[in-house]
């Protein structure tokens, strides 16, 4: 089973590159660091169940974004998966976001799980409301997975958001084909940011990591 970076720390960084743009003119670095009680990636409890730490760097400039994510994972024989990623993010005049990249998802002690994916997203803003979409394909092992999203901003520091994701697998059974959803509320304070959010698929072959549950993160960024 493959696996991908924290979209919202990737997103988290490129949002600040519309609200900066002279600060990125130059170039600008960030970081961000997590605790969670378990790293569910679409769906799936990547860390058999347990709480997982997680970090990653970011680096900004114009439409331009990389960066590197990390965290602690239970599965296949690997016990970290690294992300390296890079892309170019924009807006139009009409307020429609755009984002196109390439992640690289790296098992240091189990290399043959490695693989790649280019993604593209559109997203639009309707006042306190927030619509997005990713696309997600995977050349090698020909899987493309489909990633839905609506947020609500309650107040300058609670948002609401939802979403639901959909695999398809054209390959030779790389993985299976499930849809996954969660519901999620976000709380930003002084000094850290907490994400509680409820995970569920349709999957009955994913086993106990694709059961229903309730994840807890709380973050920084540096």
């Amino acid at each position: 089973m493959g696996k991908m970076i924290s979209r919202g720390l990737a997103l988290a960084m490129i949002a600040g590159a519309f609200t900066a743009p002279t600060a990125l003119a130059e170039g600008e670095f960030s970081g961000n660091v997590a605790l969670t009680t378990d790293y569910v990636w679409r769906g799936v409890s990547q860390n058999s169940e347990n709480p997982a730490v997680q970090g990653g760097f970011d680096y900004a400039n114009g439409a331009f974004y990389a960066g590197t994510w990390a965290s602690i994972v239970d599965f296949g024989g690997a016990n970290m998966e690294l992300d390296l990623y890079g892309g170019f993010a924009g807006e139009t005049e009409a307020g429609l976001s755009w984002d196109v990249g390439v992640i690289g998802y790296v098992y240091p002690d189990a290399d043959d799980l490695d693989f790649l994916e280019v993604y593209g997203g559109l997203g639009f803003s309707l006042g306190v409301v927030d619509l997005g979409g990713y696309a997600y394909i995977d050349p090698d092992n020909e899987t493309v997975y489909l990633d839905f999203t609506a947020g609500f901003a309650a107040s300058d520091v609670l948002g609401f958001d939802a979403s639901i994701g959909t695999y398809a697998d054209g390959g030779d059974d790389f993985i299976e084909e499930y849809t996954n959803y969660s519901i999620g509320a976000t709380l930003a304070t002084e000094y850290v940011d907490f994400d509680l959010r409820f995970w569920g698929t349709d999957s009955d072959g994913l086993g106990d990591a694709g059961d229903e549950r309730v994840v807890l993160t709380v973050s920084r960024s540096l």
